[in-house]
C-alpha cells in the first residue's frame, strides 16, 4: 500500500536554517530548469511522455488536459513538515466551532444553513468527524513565511486520485530521471488517506472494525467534469479487493431497509455529489437522503458536513464574538492564517482591535476585499473588488446582502516559475499557485494538492490552470 510522507523532520526553524533551505530549493528548481533548456530532445520526449499518459490515464478534467507544465511542485523536508506543524491548531479550532455548532442552535445560526440544511445536520452520520475527509486551500508565501486560509471544502473534497496518479506520471518522465540523478525525491501522495477514513468511518458506524468488506458507490452525476477521478479511485478501491461502482443519485433504489445501486446493496457511499445539488434535484425524500437519515447505509462525508463546508465558517472562527471558544495557541493560529472574513449584514464588528461598522468598512475598501457567496465552488458568483468599479462593487455588496455572502480581506498570492513547452521551446514562466492539504478525520494532513494559473482565481473548476504533483526534495 502506498506510504504518506510523514514523520518528516522538521529542522531549518531558525532564520539561517530557512535561508540555506530556500537557497537549496531555488538550485534544485534552477537544475530542473536547466536540463530542460539545455537539452530539447529531452524537453520533447518528457513533453510527449506527459501528453501521452495523461490521455492514456484519463487525467482530464471536463476534457481538458489536467497538468500543462513540465516541472512538478519541489518542497524540501522542513517546507513539507512546518506545513503539517501549522495545520494542526487551524483544525482545531474548526473541531472546536462545529461541536459548539452542534450543540447549540443559535451559535449554529452564524453559518447560515438553510432550513432544509438545518432539518439535515440533526442527522448522526454514525462517525465521529464531521468532515473525515477534507481540504483546506491556502496560499502560501514562503519567502515572508505568510500563510493564509481562504476556504475550506469539508464537503466534497477532489483531486486525491489525480495527485496521486499525476505523481506516478512525473516519476517516470525522462526528465524526472535525469533530475534524479543529483536529487531524491519522494511523491507525495494523499489517496491512501481517503481510503483509511472511509473504512474508519465505515467500522464506526457499522460497529465492527474486522472482517468488513462494503460494497462501495462513488455517487455523482455522471457528466460532472470530474468524473474521470472517479474512475481512479474506483480501480484504486478494487485493487485493494473492495466491489465499488460509479452510480447516479437518480438510479437508487430504497428497498427493503437497503439502498441499491448498481443492482445490488450499497453499504458505504463514497459522497462526490453536492448536498445541495442532491436536494434540489432528487428531493429530500429522495431514496439516498432517506436511507441516510434512516441509518440504512454509511455516507462520506455526512450531511453534518454542511456546517463547516459554508465559508461563514472562517468568519465564524475569525470573529471577534467568538474568541473565548479557542485555546490560545488556536487563536494565535486564526490571528496568522484566517484573513479578516465577517458575514456580510448590517452590524457593528472589528478590524485589527478597532470597532467598525461592516457595510461602509468593506464600501470603502474595494481594492482590499473580495465577496464570496456562502455556498457554492467552481470560482462561481465570487467578486474581486479590487478588478470592478466602485458603482460595481456597491451593487455587488448589496446582492450580498440579500443572500448569504462572506467578505475577506485580501491575501497576497505567491507565485513560481514553471516550464512549459510552446512551439517546441521550453519557456519558464511565473504561475501564481495555491497550496491545499487534504485533512485526514478533521485532524490532520496527510497530502497535498497544488494548483497553478496565470488568472487570479485559481480554479481549475472555473475553467483554467493546471494541477500539478508535489514531490519532497533534497540533494544526494
Amino acid at each position: 500500500m502506498e506510504q504518506p510522507v510523514r514523520g518528516l523532520p522538521l529542522g531549518g526553524e531558525g532564520v539561517t536554517g530557512r535561508g540555506a533551505d530556500a537557497d537549496g530549493l531555488r538550485e534544485a528548481v534552477e537544475r530542473y530548469h536547466e536540463l530542460l533548456a539545455g537539452d530539447e530532445a529531452l524537453a520533447q520526449e518528457s513533453q510527449a511522455q506527459l501528453d501521452e499518459q495523461l490521455r492514456r490515464r484519463h487525467l482530464d478534467f471536463g476534457g481538458r488536459l489536467l497538468c500543462t507544465v513540465l516541472r512538478p511542485r519541489l518542497t524540501t523536508p522542513p517546507r513539507y513538515g512546518r506545513l503539517q506543524t501549522r495545520v494542526d491548531p487551524l483544525m482545531r479550532a474548526f473541531r472546536r466551532a462545529y461541536e459548539a455548532a452542534v450543540a447549540d442552535a443559535g451559535f449554529r445560526r452564524q453559518f447560515r444553513l438553510a432550513d432544509w440544511e438545518e432539518e439535515l445536520v440533526g442527522t448522526d452520520p454514525g462517525f465521529r468527524d464531521a468532515s473525515p475527509t477534507s481540504r483546506l486551500d491556502l496560499f502560501v508565501v514562503d519567502d515572508t513565511d505568510e500563510m493564509a486560509l481562504t476556504e475550506y471544502n469539508a464537503e466534497t473534497p477532489a483531486g486525491a486520485g489525480y495527485n496521486d496518479v499525476l505523481a506516478d506520471v512525473f516519476v517516470d518522465l525522462p526528465v524526472m530521471r535525469e533530475f534524479e540523478r543529483r536529487y531524491r525525491l519522494r511523491p507525495v501522495r494523499a489517496r491512501h488517506g481517503v481510503f483509511h477514513v472511509l473504512m474508519d468511518a465505515y467500522a464506526q458506524w457499522s460497529g465492527k472494525r474486522t472482517g468488513l468488506q462494503p460494497r462501495i458507490a462513488i455517487v455523482d452525476w455522471p457528466d460532472v467534469p470530474t468524473r474521470s477521478e472517479f474512475v481512479i479511485f474506483q480501480e484504486y478501491f478494487q485493487s485493494l479487493g473492495l466491489d465499488c461502482i460509479i452510480a447516479d443519485p437518480h438510479d437508487a433504489e430504497y428497498r427493503d431497509g437497503k439502498l441499491v445501486l448498481g443492482g445490488a446493496p450499497v453499504d458505504l457511499i463514497y459522497k462526490r455529489v453536492l448536498i445541495s445539488e442532491l436536494v434540489q434535484q432528487c428531493g429530500l425524500e429522495s431514496p439516498v437522503v432517506r436511507a441516510v437519515r434512516d441509518g440504512a447505509v454509511c455516507m462520506v462525508n455526512g450531511f453534518r458536513s454542511k456546517i463547516l463546508h459554508k465559508k461563514a465558517s472562517l468568519a465564524v472562527l475569525s470573529d471577534e464574538r467568538n474568541r473565548h471558544l479557542f485555546d490560545g495557541e488556536a487563536r494565535q493560529a486564526i490571528g496568522e492564517h484566517i484573513p479578516w472574513t465577517r458575514v456580510v449584514e448590517e452590524r457593528a464588528t472589528e478590524h485589527g482591535g478597532r470597532p467598525v461598522d461592516l457595510l461602509p468598512f468593506i464600501a470603502e475598501r474595494r481594492e482590499r476585499m473580495v465577496l464570496k457567496p456562502n455556498d457554492d465552488y467552481g470560482g462561481a458568483g465570487i467578486v474581486l473588488g479590487w478588478t470592478v468599479s466602485d458603482d460595481e462593487w456597491r451593487r455587488a455588496i448589496q446582492t450580498a446582502l440579500g443572500a448569504p455572502y462572506i467578505v475577506q480581506e485580501r491575501v497576497s498570492i505567491p507565485s513560481e516559475p514553471y516550464p512549459s513547452l510552446v512551439d517546441g521551446k521550453v519557456q519558464v514562466i511565473d504561475r501564481m499557485l495555491d497550496t491545499a492539504p487534504f485533512i485526514c478525520y478533521g485532524d490532520f494532513m496527510e497530502g497535498v494538492l497544488t494548483r497553478l494559473s496565470t488568472a487570479a482565481l485559481l480554479n481549475v473548476t472555473a475553467g483554467g490552470g493546471s494541477t500539478v504533483p508535489t514531490f519532497v526534495v533534497e540533494a544526494r
